[in-house]
């Protein structure tokens, strides 16, 4: 079974991450880790992080990329595979939504994102091929999005520094028929490798990825 990470932070794209590729790459590797995706987050944050001005010409993907670009290069280095994804945050909510298998220009505009919100974001992202599973719904600040605008949602979400409430989150999917995703939700050096999803097959890329994740051919790591 190859063992996968779905929910990773680096501190290139994330203001919150704490941990540079290498330590990533190194400690998946270590950790007994095939491949990690990272979903570095996309919000108003991120961009001021990243000094980018929203209103600007500059590439705004290729900007919020630097984490994801700086993983593969270490993770050819230590035969880690990587894949891209992103965890979004719109103007309305603190509610926080994993974006798996979608293609630049999606996220070409983060202001007009911003704005959309969940309802408007979901029939465009999924009529694209994207697949949505909210991340730890039932944290604190957070609420379970309409499940008609969803795939999935987290249910195993493992970061030590938050009460995530997981039982209510694999609730909510089974009332629902959502699919049910397990991460680390990895900012600091003690998330590494604490949960992830364990496969049969490993993609050749991140629309591979998303495919499987939708197909729910995947165990959650205990």
């Amino acid at each position: 079974m190859y063992k996968i990470e779905t929910h990773l932070h680096t501190r290139y794209s994330s203001k919150c991450g704490w941990l540079d590729a290498e330590t990533l790459a190194n400690g998946y590797k270590a950790a007994g880790y095939d491949a990690v995706i990272v979903t570095d987050h996309y919000n108003r944050t991120t961009f001021d992080h990243l000094g980018v001005d929203l209103h600007s010409d500059a590439d705004k993907v290729a900007a919020f990329l630097t984490g994801y670009r700086r993983m593969v290069e270490a993770g050819e280095k230590v035969g880690l595979k990587v894949f891209r994804g992103a965890e979004l945050r719109f103007d309305e909510s603190d509610n926080d939504y994993l974006l798996y298998g979608w293609r630049d220009e999606l996220l070409a505009d983060p202001e007009t994102i911003f704005a959309m919100g969940i309802a408007a974001f979901s029939p465009i992202a999924r009529g694209q091929g994207a697949l949505i599973v909210q991340a730890h719904p039932y944290r604190k600040k957070c609420t379970p999005a309409i499940a008609c605008y969803l795939d999935g949602v987290e249910v195993q979400n493992l970061n030590p520094r938050h009460e995530n409430h997981n039982e209510r989150a694999v609730e909510y999917a089974q009332q629902f028929g959502l699919l049910g995703l397990a991460g680390s939700d990895c900012h600091r050096k003690e998330d590494i490798g604490v949960t992830g999803i364990l496969t049969k097959e490993l993609p050749s890329d991140s629309f591979g990825m998303m495919r499987l994740i939708r197909s729910r051919n995947f165990q959650l790591m205990a």
